[in-house]
């Protein structure tokens, strides 16, 4: 028996048979990412049920020196919890770890396991007149590990701040086998460095989060969503600067996208209706939130907002949902267009984000630059204005082979972009992490101190690199298993 197979039969007897598979069958759908971007290899698939499983496993992989890949739903955008094509690692999938411990509703704040799925979280804070105010499209797939571990972001940003805001606390596996135990959330707490937050948006390179206190809040009693129409990105901005003055409490999402998604939505969705009679070169969704359902006049305060701002010019056109299957619909058109401009063929889709207030700026000037360099493509921009945050997509020009263009004009054009952001003082990662998919542009782009810094905590953390080998800043190639 070679070290690997009895590394395998090592691992099968500490987690079980449910909890190690090395099942090619098994093991295929967890191989590649999402999106078919990235492929891999593992020896298998570890499936701990305790945080003590985990802490074990972990020892084990030190013995061994076998690589682990942590993996959460498995929605990531930059191949974060894919596996390389070496087949000497193994995937850490902790979605057996699904258990909400202790929920707290006097105290606004909920202690649940890395495997829950969002949607679930909802549920239950929802089941005690709650909310955990972060949500996004994967809901139904993402884990709370996953969005730990990625810093994740959503459509609530604007007002509640990235997952970094929601964790109260952590207990988290290190490399070297121990537990960080801690989950007491502390309203004050000086004693030296904040360990939680240096292990968010660190995609299990430093540590493997096993659960988290996390903050809930109370849950909505009224919601108003406008669907409003615009000739341009800047007008967007005004028109979200007024609604920031007249109503920020209430203001909770700031969404825009082109004619141009809209049109691919309404193309996509069967049933699906555009919100206003005419179309318009831009369209802003907004929605305003109130804990309180005391008849106030969260509405009409909405209506003069949306009034005023149609009468300076801002706004050609706009409408407010009447009910919440109206908010819903509104939203859905929203939430559908990464999957219908995927219907549309290849394209590059940046994540990126520059200041509030040079996002119109940089959409203006960024379009038109790569649509010449680049003949046949079509650029545009939808997503949060509201914090800066527009996912900036690239279409394929007609005919292309997938797969081939984007190695090839693909590549270039998401370096161009990327230049682009930097010089408008951005980031080329705003919500989706750099996983193996932009850790070569990190390597060109960012702050040498910076990453000098964060390959100084690698090490420190994790000497043997055996934590999610190849993501974000990876040190030298782990040690052999031969």
């Amino acid at each position: 028996m070679n070290r690997l197979n009895e590394f395998a039969a090592r691992v099968r007897d500490l987690l079980g048979e449910r909890g190690f598979t090395a099942d090619p069958d098994l093991l295929e759908p967890w191989l590649t990412d999402w999106r078919g971007r990235f492929h891999g290899k593992a020896l298998g698939l570890a499936s701990p049920a305790s945080t003590e499983e985990v802490a074990a496993f972990v020892r084990l992989c030190g013995e061994y020196g076998v690589p682990i890949v942590p993996q959460g739903g498995n929605s990531g955008m930059s191949g974060g919890a894919t596996p390389d094509e070496s087949g000497t690692s193994v995937l850490l999938s902790l979605r057996r770890m699904d258990t909400v411990r202790e929920l707290d509703a006097s105290a606004g704040k909920v202690i649940c396991e890395a495997g829950v799925i969002l949607q679930n979280l909802h549920e239950a804070a929802e089941a005690h007149g709650l909310r955990f105010p972060l949500t996004l499209g994967g809901k139904g797939s993402a884990t709370v590990g996953g969005l730990i571990s990625t810093n994740a972001g959503g459509t609530q940003v604007l007002r509640h701040g990235t997952m970094r805001a929601q964790v109260l606390g952590i207990e988290a596996v290190l490399a070297n086998g121990e537990i960080f135990n801690g989950l007491t959330a502390l309203k004050k707490d000086n004693r030296g460095f904040d360990l939680k937050q240096l292990l968010i948006g660190s995609e299990g390179t430093l540590g493997i989060v096993t659960a988290a206190t996390l903050r809930l809040l109370p849950a909505i009693g009224e919601r108003v969503v406008a669907w409003t129409g615009l000739s341009s990105i800047g007008k967007a901005r005004e028109l979200l600067m007024r609604f920031e003055k007249a109503m920020p409490d209430e203001l909770e999402g700031f969404e825009v996208m082109p004619a141009h998604s809209l049109a691919a939505v309404l193309d996509h969705l069967p049933t699906a209706r555009p919100p206003l009679a005419d179309e318009h070169e831009w369209n802003a969704l907004v929605e305003l939130v109130t804990p309180s359902n005391d008849g106030s006049d969260m509405r009409s305060r909405a209506e003069e907002v949306l009034a005023a701002a149609m009468e300076a010019g801002l706004v050609d056109d706009a409408v407010i949902a009447a009910n919440e299957k109206q908010a819903d619909d509104l939203w859905l058109l929203r939430d559908s267009i990464a999957p219908a401009e995927r219907a549309l063929g290849p394209a590059m889709q940046h994540d990126i984000s520059v200041p509030v207030e040079r996002m119109p700026e940089f959409v203006e000037a960024a379009i038109p630059a790569v649509e010449q360099r680049y003949p046949g493509t079509k650029a545009l921009g939808f997503g949060h204005l509201g914090d800066g945050n527009v996912h900036f997509h690239v279409l394929a020009p007609q005919g292309v082979i997938a797969g081939e263009w984007e190695e090839a004009d693909g590549k270039q054009i998401s370096r161009f972009v990327h230049d682009l952001v930097t010089a408008h003082g951005g980031s080329i990662s705003a919500e989706h992490g750099i996983g193996q998919l932009k850790r070569d542009e990190l390597e060109r782009l960012n702050d040498p101190v910076a990453l000098s810094i964060m390959r100084q905590v690698k090490q420190a953390l994790d000497p043997e690199g055996l934590l999610n080998p190849g993501k974000l800043v990876p040190l030298a190639p782990a040690k052999s298993n031969a």
